[in-house]
């Protein structure tokens, strides 16, 4: 079997080398892939890259262990498998089971508008170094980073069960840093989108580069904000940050069944905020960064409600997972490469729409903050800190002066119960970025939610 075998060619070959595999289990998975990227610096060319790439691997559940083995290249897979099932045979594990599945026999398409393959590079760069000259303009604005990335990717999978899917996928974004400067003073800001599309997704983008410009300026002469605890008003942006940074990961099942505290916090049937608030990890969602016809275990994904009417309501699993707490599977074992292991990974991640307006919530916040855009952060179990894009002072209703340097602290189960108000206008956000866990980044994600109105958070900034 070579890498001129056609996809389906390929995906016979999978299922002839898995359905000989007397194992309790095993899967085959198989990526061929083409990209482009292209990254500006400033004034200079950082990097081109352009080529092709195929990968694969072989898993076998076989005496409570996983066996595992990856390729990059498509010659010998019957006997890689053979001395994969021979090392299973001496392995004595201790995982009591995995989840077994009805078989999904299906061939799943991206339909670009604008197919990345058929636009010519020169078109590519020339977009990007416009975007750039847009980064550029303001007088203040020291350098800049621009970059743009496509990939065209034929997906296999096929398991013991009959499971055998092709998916052919197509992704395409950009993402702009602009790098204000004023004597010692320098105020970065960021914007990135992509998605599953095709040419269409980079074409458009001018506003985005201005407001990355202009925030990075504008920023550069704001005031840090006064520290201190505040009701906050905080942006689709990062409520979507927050909920997947602070409560999705403690939801993924890998992370709770082997500690007992997890087990405690993160039981079903536990309250954690008011009758409005939903949570839900949806990878069906197609056109969203997260979206994943099936995971990387061949299971379908559905909404998973994390959390319903304010109630702790299920976990993010696994195979393995699902099996040891004994509940449904939800499609989130994912792998950052068809070379990689699948782990509990999130999709697409959102707090639901509730019954407020925007204009409520501010008026409601009178004297707190509006706290909007992500910049990083960090967790530990329930706590957290995320260093917000920027904030603004509510006053009469609307957000005012602008502050920099914006730090929320807080434990996210108190954070979630001191959620007073739930907007009505949720968004998605999704970017050349991704999530990472257990060495395997960036993995395609998707965040979001609505407005919000959080009692009593801790804002780290100067003293007042």
């Amino acid at each position: 079997m070579t890498i001129n075998a056609t996809p389906r060619e390929l995906l016979l070959h999978l299922q002839s080398v898995v359905g000989s595999l007397p194992c309790k289990y095993a899967e085959a998975r198989v990526a061929l892939n083409e990209s482009t990227g292209i990254a500006l610096s400033g004034d200079e060319v950082d990097s081109i890259s352009s080529g092709d790439s195929c990968g694969g691997s072989i898993r076998i559940f076989n005496r409570g262990a996983w066996s595992f083995a990856s390729f990059n290249d498509l010659s010998g897979i019957p006997s890689r498998a053979g001395a994969l099932l021979r090392r299973s045979a001496m392995l004595a594990g201790t995982a009591p089971g995995i989840f077994r599945s009805k078989p999904v026999v299906a061939h799943f398409a991206t339909r670009p508008a604008r197919a990345c393959g058929l636009v010519s590079f020169d078109e590519k760069f020339g977009l990007m170094r416009r975007y750039n000259g847009i980064l550029k303009k303001p007088s203040l604005v020291q350098t800049t980073r621009s970059m743009y990335r496509d990939s065209r990717t034929f997906k296999l999978y096929c398991n013991t069960e009959g499971t055998a899917v092709s998916y052919e996928r197509s992704f395409c974004g950009v993402s702009f840093t602009a790098i204000a400067k004023d004597g010692s003073l320098i105020q970065p800001f960021s914007e990135s989108a992509a998605g599953f599309g095709g040419f269409e997704l980079a074409q458009g983008r001018e506003e985005m580069a201005e407001r990355a410009a202009g925030m990075a300026v504008d920023l550069l002469h704001a005031e840090p904000v006064p520290g201190g605890t505040y009701d906050v008003v905080i942006d689709p942006h990062l409520a979507g940050v927050f909920i997947h940074e602070a409560f999705g990961h403690l939801s993924e099942a890998d992370f709770i069944y082997e500690n007992d505290r997890m087990k405690e916090l993160m039981a079903n049937g536990r309250r954690v905020g008011g009758e409005s608030l939903c949570i839900i990890d949806d990878g069906s969602l197609e056109g969203l960064t997260g979206y994943i016809p099936i995971d990387d275990e061949g299971i379908v994904p559905g909404p998973a409600h994390l959390v319903k009417n304010g109630v702790l309501n299920a976990h993010l699993h696994s195979r393995e997972t699902a099996y040891r707490m004994d509940e449904a599977p939800t499609g989130n074992a994912r792998a950052i490469s068809a070379t990689a292991q699948p782990i509990v990974r999130m999709t697409n991640t959102y707090i639901e729409n509730g019954p407020d307006s925007l204009e409520a919530m501010l008026d409601e916040a009178q004297g707190g903050l509006y706290v909007a855009d992500a910049l990083g952060g960090q967790t530990n179990l329930e706590m957290f800190t995320f260093s917000a894009g920027y904030g603004r002072e509510i006053k009469n209703g609307r957000p005012g002066k602008l502050y920099r340097d914006v730090m929320l602290s807080g434990n996210t189960f108190q954070t979630l119960a001191d959620i007073a108000m739930i907007g009505n206008d949720r968004a998605m956000f999704g970017g050349l970025g991704g999530c990472g866990k257990k060495g395997q980044s960036p993995l395609p994600v998707s965040f979001g939610g609505p407005h919000l109105l959080i009692k009593n958070v801790l804002i780290g900034g100067r003293n007042r």
